[in-house]
């Protein structure tokens, strides 16, 4: 009962369109009309400017990291407890019924719980992992797909143990959901690093 009251408290403010509203209120203006029409933290960047996209960045992240850290470290609770918890404010975003159930990609609220567990830690292996393969592929949904396999292979490597990899998949499953379209398009290199292969 006290893991599905904390689940359900995740999902809520997983569900705050925090980029819409910043949109509304800042800009005076429909994020969703710009980029990929995506109600998330990188269109606010787009419309507004890297000050606000980053403010909405931060948003999304602690809508993750809020949760999940008062949950462990406030609350106490651990193990299999924290996987649903952890992954409502993914499905929150994603699917945010505040906006008809068409929310975000969900990247930087993935990140806010990774923050939520692991701490400092997570966040240089997320962010780095990402960053790497952003600047070497040049579609940024397979870019975050790589990462996540790679954050897969760094808590097998950190003997993490099965409660959290089994967040990982359902959070990566969410993660391929969100970016099916674009997935259509094959991966590859960015044209600088086509052009530095061929020297």
């Amino acid at each position: 009962m006290v893991t599905l009251l904390w689940a359900l408290g995740g999902f809520i403010l997983g569900s705050l369109p925090f980029s819409v509203w910043l949109g509304q209120l800042a800009l005076r203006t429909d994020i969703r009309r710009y980029g990929d029409h995506n109600p998330g933290a990188f269109n606010v960047m787009r419309a507004g400017g890297p000050a606000l996209g980053l403010l909405a960045v931060f948003l999304d992240i602690m809508k993750g990291a809020l949760p999940v850290g008062l949950a462990w470290y406030w609350a106490g609770l651990s193990g299999w407890s924290l996987g649903p918890i952890a992954l409502a404010p993914v499905l929150g975003h994603a699917f945010s019924p505040l906006l008809k159930f068409q929310g975000g990609k969900a990247i930087a609220t993935t990140y806010g719980i990774w923050i939520g567990l692991l701490t400092w830690e997570a966040l240089i292996v997320t962010v780095g992992l990402l960053a790497v393969w952003y600047v070497l592929n040049r579609v940024d949904a397979w870019s975050v797909i790589f990462a996540m396999v790679c954050f897969l292979g760094y808590l097998l490597w950190t003997d993490r143990g099965l409660p959290l990899y089994t967040l990982w998949l359902g959070n990566f499953l969410v993660l391929v959901w969100k970016h099916r379209a674009d997935l259509i398009q094959r991966p590859g290199p960015r044209p600088w690093l086509r052009k530095l292969v061929r020297l």
